[in-house]
């Protein structure tokens, strides 16, 4: 039983780990841009999520209905301000831009709200378990994580190949000059995805600040294994993200009850171990 509830565990912050990794899979499977600020955003999203729940005494959960319309904004202007001005053939300009969006965040959040560490309260939602059978219990909160990450992943799906939005991002995404001669607005397409990239970003941060203490470094790291998680699943395939997530998770949880010291270590081995099997990720989208 003890390795069961391993992998359940696992299994269930894969989804938290999906939720980091869906908004990268996004944008890169519309307009092919690595965000190296996407960690940071994450980080950035908790931050505000505590300053509203300062103002107002929100739940946690219901500072949503607030990070996520803002965030949802701050995508839609940076893209259009920002990003699309460097978007191109060459990959580099947007990494350097990026990259600089990183350090200016880091340092933005360390000025206004110090080096200490943080944590958003859910009460007992935190600490409430379902059992699941005898030495299984499933936490309510990364049952929540989990559910939220499937549901957002299926939305997404819904909309990429059911909406006329998500016919733009496709055809965008085959073939930019074509989309633009069909009367499509690539820029204005590309700000779409960036906003529904940020609006994710922002319950990653939130689920983040209740799950764990944040402070305005950690946002590469979780970059990090929001990028495993995208090639372990194959770049720009939505539900190979999630299954990406979930490895990862497993593996993790796998590695730390052998030994507390290997846990990050080995969800890296699994990375490393499926990108020398299957360069291209287990379920790479075919174009």
């Amino acid at each position: 039983m003890e390795w069961i509830n391993v992998i359940v565990q696992g299994v269930l912050i894969g989804g938290l780990y999906a939720l980091f990794a869906a908004g990268l899979s996004l944008i890169f499977g519309v307009m092919r841009l690595v965000n190296i600020a996407h960690g940071d955003f994450i980080v950035a999203a908790a931050y505000l999520a505590m300053v509203v729940i300062d103002a107002t005494g929100l739940h946690p959960l219901l500072s949503l209905a607030v990070v996520v319309p803002v965030f949802a904004l701050i995508g839609y202007a940076l893209q259009l301000g920002l990003l699309n001005r460097v978007l191109g053939g060459d990959l580099l300009p947007p990494l350097i831009v990026t990259f600089g969006l990183s350090i200016i965040i880091q340092n933005a959040v360390l000025t206004v709200f110090s080096a200490d560490s943080h944590k958003l309260n859910a009460g007992a939602l935190e600490i409430e378990s379902l059992r699941l059978m005898p030495g299984v219990d499933v936490g309510y909160l990364p049952l929540l994580m989990f559910v939220s990450a499937v549901a957002i992943i299926a939305g997404l799906q819904f909309l990429f190949y059911r909406t006329s939005l998500g016919r733009a991002f496709r055809a965008t995404s085959d073939d930019g000059e074509i989309a633009q001669i069909m009367g499509l607005d690539n820029r204005r397409v590309f700000a779409w995805a960036m906003a529904l990239a940020m609006a994710v970003v922002a319950v990653a941060g939130i689920f983040l600040a209740v799950r764990a203490n944040f402070d305005p470094f950690m946002g590469p790291s979780r970059l990090i294994f929001g990028f495993e998680a995208v090639i372990i699943g194959g770049l720009g395939n939505l539900w190979g993200t999630l299954a990406g997530g979930i490895i990862l998770g497993v593996a993790q949880g796998i590695g730390a009850q052998i030994d507390p010291g290997w846990q990050l270590l080995a969800g890296h081995l699994a990375f490393l171990f499926i990108l020398a099997v299957r360069p291209r990720g287990l379920f790479p989208r075919i174009d």
